[in-house]
């Protein structure tokens, strides 16, 4: 049975502020999402029922806000919050005589604790392991992404201020701020999670914020297997190509899965390498004990104070990397980054926004132009040419699943053309009549010119990986 606390509340009267807010003083009462689309109680469908539970909600409310002492209650275990919410709550609800059974008790108190010490309504939705992607256009309107799919969800905020309050409370974890004069900000939760958040005034219709969750357990390069990204051959190739220190960048779309990959094949550096890792906002989730990290910092109030990933590729030079790993390429540190690879930091790898192997490339010209260096395009491309080794597309298919289209290598100039030859890629077949992709994953026929190093290096790769007529 749906829970009564699960409806849609009416506008609830306005409560009062006190002199010095705390965070109990913001709480307000949202919507869990619902577990099944059962119909609801016909005592919920009452409005004299409804608009009682709702108003004692808000009385509740206010006599937790002046009962509880939120900066004790931060020091307790969690167990021992929610007993102390529990007590209070079921001898409101005595007085009150609302005639609640336990599940909805439970529900009510797990509410009420998300305001308190969570991040309210979306709590439920970062719990769910099932859910990839939180997307909120407005206080009313939120969706998520499941398995590749976006569907609705019946969560809401009570109001903007509410979903304004959830969205500073995130962002002034890591140091940032979002307001009129800064209405873009990017942020992360406290498991790693990548937020992107854009208030009013470039959201017209109530602030945007966009949540990618990321895996309690990371996906290894076996799981990515197993989920039909990539073939073991392919895979081999590129831990291979890891261990022996090829620089490669991974290109993709938006949600292709490029820091997935990234993580998986970061398995496969040594133990006893140095890692740097530069990002907008920490997401690289590096399984290797010598790893410094780096975030960059956005201006503060007063215009100063930028620390953009150019500085930081700069400074990291100077901190004695074996490799430094770049969360995302998407400017003018392209130039710093590429002479890093030059410079005896191969092995280097980073990820970057395009839809074929070829317009990585060109992105790349692009990027280091914006460093605003006197350079010709010929010498931009031999820079690229002698940098970069292997290139790794992935893209989004529209069923929603991740594959790696291409793993292509770079072989050099040929006059002022870089020459590219593709190892594998990924044929599309058709569309069954589920909406799914039907395709298969292809050898070339091309071996890779690394193999002579991976071949100094001990590691042998068998020919027949190579082979078109064998299937992967």
């Amino acid at each position: 049975m749906a829970s009564r606390f699960s409806m849609r509340r009416v506008a609830a009267p306005d409560i009062v502020p006190a002199a010095e807010e705390s965070v109990l003083e913001q709480v307000s009462w949202t919507v869990l999402p619902e577990a099944a689309a059962e119909p609801a109680a016909p005592a919920a469908n009452n409005p004299l029922v409804t608009d009682k539970l709702l108003d004692a909600k808000v009385r509740l409310h206010r006599r937790l806000i002046e009962e509880t002492n939120l900066s004790a209650l931060e020091k307790l275990p969690e167990e021992e919050i929610r007993t102390h919410v529990q007590q209070l709550v079921s001898q409101y609800v005595l007085v009150e005589r609302l005639a609640l059974n336990t599940q909805e008790l439970n529900d009510f108190v797990s509410e009420i604790l998300d305001e308190m010490t969570g991040l309210g309504p979306l709590e439920p939705l970062l719990k769910d392991e099932t859910v990839n992607d939180i997307l909120i256009n407005g206080h009313e309107c939120v969706y998520v992404e499941r398995k590749g799919v976006l569907e609705p969800t019946g969560v809401r905020f009570k109001d903007e201020a509410h979903l304004l309050r959830i969205i500073n409370k995130i962002v002034s974890a890591v140091g940032r701020r979002v307001d009129e004069s800064h209405p873009m900000c990017d942020a992360r939760l406290l498991d790693g999670s990548r937020v992107n958040v854009a208030v009013r005034p470039v959201a017209i219709d109530g602030p945007l914020m966009s949540i990618r969750k990321f895996s309690k357990k990371p996906f290894n390069l076996h799981k990515l297997v197993d989920v039909g990204a990539l073939r073991p051959q392919m895979a081999e190739l590129l831990a291979a190509a890891v261990k022996a220190r090829v620089t490669l960048i991974i290109s993709g779309g938006t949600g292709s899965g490029k820091t997935t990959m990234l993580n998986a094949l970061s398995a496969f550096i040594s133990e006893k390498e140095r890692l740097l890792t530069i990002e907008d906002a920490a997401e690289l989730q590096l399984q290797q004990p010598h790893v410094g990290r780096m975030e960059t910092r956005p201006p503060s109030i007063e215009g100063k104070g930028e620390i953009r990933q150019r500085d930081l590729v700069k400074n990291a030079l100077r901190m004695r990397p074996d490799r430094v790993i770049l969360g995302e390429c998407r400017g003018e540190e392209a130039f710093d980054m590429l002479q890093a690879m030059n410079t005896g930091h191969e092995g280097s790898m980073a990820t970057i926004h395009a839809n074929t192997p070829r317009d990585a490339i060109s992105r790349l010209e692009q990027m280091i132009g914006m460093a605003g260096l006197p350079m010709t395009v010929a010498s931009i491309r031999g820079q690229i040419a002698s940098a970069i080794r292997v290139i790794v597309q992935l893209s989004r298919l529209s069923d929603g699943k991740r594959r790696v289209m291409s793993i292509a290598e770079i072989t050099g100039l040929e006059g002022d053309i870089i020459q590219m030859q593709e190892i594998y890629k990924y044929v599309r077949t058709g569309t069954a009549p589920d909406g799914s992709v039907q395709g298969h994953f292809q050898a070339t026929g091309v071996r890779p010119r690394f193999l002579t190093d991976l071949v100094a290096m001990g590691i042998k790769i068998p020919g027949s990986h190579f082979d078109p007529s064998q299937p992967l």
